[in-house]
């Protein structure tokens, strides 16, 4: 009888998260897949059933395509990336006096908004900007930075400029939670610095390393306002090889080519959704490891 009330309490207690999750969630994205099915320009429309036309208009479209390549790079090149920076701050800064002072200064680019820093970043980049008048000044020629063939690793720098410094936080204050008593005994055996992250450090946040991991493939997933400041432009003149998949789905749901295509924008959004899930599964299978307690 314990075990019932129990269960019947337990029920009660949860089933006003699930109305609040199944009318906010659950119900928005059946609708959006349903509207993936149709042809769809917006309110005052009515939408034309169409099956899985949308899908197969975006999987065979050229754009879409490289946009959903580019999200790809962005998300595992631009990954490595910020952990290298995030990796890198963690091992200098651990030890080091001014440390707080230091973690505040890192963080700041995280605060700034993304549109500033890539308006920044072009006009920084532009063939009259800084960087070739710093290079200039050492006698080597001007880049086109902003260039097809180039602006998207510029982006991608940017980027992990940007974002960096919340991850190395995260790092670092799992690294505050770690006794330092172990480094003691470490130092005293006569252990280096190196291996006293490989075997103290590293294994320690390991758990932390792999939910900032899930928080980067997320974000990197969404990102389309600094594409849009880098380029200089919010309309469909982004260049193909500049954009990923949530300014393609932009441009779509924005109109900027004809009347919106709202039904397009829904099938990329639940492509997206796919993709999230998959990521996400190949980073927690990669760095999936046994919990090590202290």
């Amino acid at each position: 009888m314990k075990t019932l009330a129990h269960k019947k309490g337990l029920r009660a207690f949860l089933m006003p998260a699930v109305l609040i999750y199944t009318l906010l969630f659950v119900l928005p994205s059946i609708v959006g897949f349903y509207f993936s099915l149709t042809e769809w320009s917006g309110l005052g429309v009515e939408p034309k059933f169409i099956g899985l036309s949308n899908y197969i208009e975006v999987l065979t479209n050229p754009t879409f395509l490289q946009s959903f390549g580019n999200t790809v790079v962005l998300a595992v090149a631009g990954g490595i990336l910020v952990f290298a920076v995030a990796f890198g701050s963690m091992v200098v800064m651990q030890q080091m006096r001014g440390r707080k002072f230091l973690r505040s200064i890192i963080y700041l680019p995280n605060i700034i908004s993304p549109i500033a820093i890539g308006a920044a970043l072009s006009f920084a980049l532009d063939s009259r900007g800084a960087l070739n008048g710093v290079l200039g000044f050492f006698g080597i020629p001007p880049q086109n930075w902003l260039g097809p063939d180039l602006v998207f690793m510029c982006i991608i720098v940017g980027l992990a400029w940007s974002a960096a410094g919340f991850y190395a936080l995260i790092l670092l204050a799992a690294v505050d939670t770690i006794p330092k008593e172990l480094y003691e005994a470490a130092k005293l055996e006569g252990v280096t610095k190196v291996q006293a992250f490989r075997t103290i450090t590293l294994p320690l946040t390991w758990d932390v390393f792999a939910t900032a991991a899930t928080l980067w493939v997320i974000g990197s997933l969404k990102i389309f306002e600094i594409v849009l400041a880098f380029t200089g432009s919010a309309n469909s003149t982004v260049p193909p090889g500049a954009r990923t998949v949530a300014v393609q789905q932009f441009l779509l749901f924005n109109g900027n080519s004809g009347l919106p295509q709202l039904g397009i924008a829904a099938a990329i959004g639940v492509l997206m959704v796919i993709l999230s899930a998959i990521l996400l599964v190949l980073v927690r299978l990669l760095t999936r490891r046994e919990r090590v307690e202290f």
